[in-house]
């Protein structure tokens, strides 16, 4: 059975999946944002919601007992709507920068999107970012020769990741039906979880995500059993997330979306 027999759409996530190895930008725009009030967030803290909407994020973050304890030491009150909602907006430039610099492919991710429009399948992708701040990022994958057929940004409905209302989006956009035939790849668990929540067959990506957070460069340079139990334990919260599929990097999406297609039949 050929991919195309089985699926119509693939749907790929952004940053830690098709660019930015280790989802880098986003977790240094939001310490940033938060150090510019005096609060020093932890990488852990930042990456615990990652993949959702960046106003959901900040909420989140600010939500967190330890951070807005934080906040209120910084700040002199405890965290409200409108320091979330300065929060995002003095998150957008500093988001824009920092994913404009680190948008470039991650390796063999063009190539992977090659082979599957070669097969008969549509691109399509979505992410935690607004419009504005993924416009250079989408401007630079373009001159790199990635441009999906479709891109939900978040705002551009109701409710961001884990509900499956971007995904909804796209295959009513690209008429695609049903959702079984449609593929959602991401790095985050909240991506994984609003794959599962649409009812796509969804793969997770360990090696260049959130869930390991290294640069390449880092994460070859750690000794080789270090690196595996990195890789491991990312795999093993996609896993709890719902991840049907799980890879390293999008290089082995085609492979890995074949065996599964010759073992399950779908």
């Amino acid at each position: 059975m050929t991919l195309a027999q089985s699926f119509d759409l693939v749907i790929l996530d952004w940053a830690g999946t098709m660019v930015d190895f280790g989802c880098r930008a986003p977790v240094s725009a939001l310490l940033q944002a938060f150090q510019h009030h005096g609060v020093a967030l932890t990488e852990e803290q930042v990456r615990r919601d990652m993949g959702k909407a960046k106003a959901d994020h900040v909420s989140a973050l600010l939500n967190d007992p330890a951070v807005a304890k934080a906040w209120s030491a910084a700040t002199g009150h405890k965290p409200t709507d409108r320091d979330r909602d300065e929060l995002v907006v003095e998150l957008g430039p500093l988001m824009r920068y920092q994913a404009a610099q680190s948008a470039t492919l991650i390796d063999g991710t063009r190539a992977a999107v090659d082979a599957l429009r070669a097969a008969g399948l549509k691109i399509a992708s979505s992410t935690g970012y607004t419009r504005e701040m993924m416009q250079p990022v989408l401007e630079r994958a373009a001159a790199q020769g990635y441009a999906p057929d479709h891109v939900v940004c978040s705002g551009e409905t109701p409710h961001g990741r884990p509900s499956p209302l971007m995904i909804y989006k796209a295959c009513v956009d690209l008429a695609v039906w049903p959702l079984s035939r449609v593929v959602k790849v991401d790095d985050s668990e909240a991506g994984v979880a609003e794959g599962r929540a649409a009812g796509c067959v969804t793969v997770g990506v360990t090696a260049s995500g959130n869930g390991v957070g290294l640069s390449a460069d880092a994460l070859g340079a750690l000794p080789a059993d270090e690196r595996e139990l990195r890789i491991a334990a990312a795999e093993k919260k996609l896993r709890a997330a719902g991840a049907d599929i799980v890879i390293e990097t999008v290089a082995s999406l085609v492979p890995a979306l074949t065996r599964y297609v010759n073992q399950h039949g779908s």
